[in-house]
């Protein structure tokens, strides 16, 4: 008999290559979406699909979830968003309510994940990667209270610990708009951070670790071509022994389960060689998932195997080239 997962959030980037990969290893498909089926092109590929309500409204999840579950007999629960990883990451009992394992990682690592400043105070003693330097908001104001802002050094980035896809991040370049970007977050300083702004390609490398046999798989790809909210539409994917070592490292140390999402900045030191910027780490699949899929690694697969047992495969052949996305109309009925 089939086993159900369910789906969250198929209208978003990483769901096409998900829902094809479920079938493809014989999972019988339930999607869900905050849109409704005609609205959705993906509603189409799976077995069964659900209009959800939004995940901010907690209560109403959560029990739209325990419907689903109960009413599909589901086995397995894959969140593709950060709203909806926030839900599980804050509903300890989830797994034993819904009767289904919730595939993504665990409370700790999560939590470092979602908190940019967490994240930057953890990895900086460790030596593992170049994290870039932040402070909070509330403590540049308090530091610089009567200077104007004239102290900092320009041009800056702010943006909150526990955004996402680029929500709410301003670059600041002068102390005037400092000021007015202070006015404006004032009422959130505590939760908003300050970090130079570091010139260079954004660097995606989606990783994927197994606990059970600390065994780690990753592939890297240069955005060349992003969306506003940060989803790269062409890419060039490559191999660097050193960045795989990093993120390797990295998964190891914050105790990744499954597929994650590392970004960074790339740029060249003094003496012309690649070095990266640890920007953040995204607990669920990247956007462009689909990317490291054609490139020679089933990430979705091997998030999978992660989760039922079968464990990781090993990255035997990774080709180096370049990808891109296109858009496409569907006819999804009449009114």
């Amino acid at each position: 008999m089939k086993k159900t997962i369910i789906v969250t959030a198929i209208g978003s980037f990483s769901a096409q290559a998900v829902i094809e990969t479920c079938h493809r290893e014989g999972y019988r498909v339930v999607g869900c979406d905050i849109y409704s089926e005609n609205w959705v092109v993906n509603s189409r590929d799976v077995d069964r699909f659900f209009q959800a309500p939004y995940a901010t409204d907690r209560d109403r999840y959560k029990q739209f979830l325990r419907d689903v579950c109960r009413q599909e007999q589901a086995d397995y629960i894959l969140p593709l968003t950060d709203a909806e990883i926030d839900v599980f990451q804050e509903w300890p009992e989830a797994e034993k309510e819904l009767g289904a394992v919730i595939c993504m990682s665990g409370y700790e690592a999560v939590s470092l994940c979602r908190n940019k400043e967490k994240m930057e105070g953890f990895l900086t003693p460790l030596h593992i990667c170049c994290p870039i330097p932040g402070e909070s908001l509330l403590s540049v104001m308090e530091r610089e209270a009567g200077s104007g802002y004239k102290n900092l050094s320009y041009p800056l980035v702010m943006k909150p610990v526990d955004g996402r896809s680029s929500q709410g991040l301003r670059v600041v370049e002068s102390p005037k708009e400092m000021e007015l970007a202070v006015e404006l977050s004032r009422t959130r300083a505590d939760r908003y951070l300050v970090q130079p702004r570091i010139d260079g390609r954004i660097v995606t490398v989606d990783t994927a670790r197994d606990p059970a046999s600390g065994k780690t798989a990753c592939v890297a790809r240069r955005e060349l071509i992003r969306t506003h909210n940060g989803a790269g539409v062409s890419v060039y994917v490559f191999r660097s022994r050193e960045l795989e070592r990093q993120c390797h490292a990295l998964a190891d140390a914050i105790g990744i389960r499954g597929c994650v999402n590392f970004e960074f900045i790339e740029n060249e030191d003094n003496e012309g060689r690649k070095q990266w910027h640890f920007l953040e780490c995204n607990a669920r699949f990247s956007g462009g998932v689909a990317f490291s899929c054609m490139a020679g690694y089933d990430m979705v697969k091997n998030h999978l195997n992660c989760f039922n047992g079968k464990g990781l495969e090993p990255v035997e052949k990774i080709t180096e080239q370049y990808i891109a996305r296109r858009y496409g109309e569907y006819r999804m009925g009449q009114a």
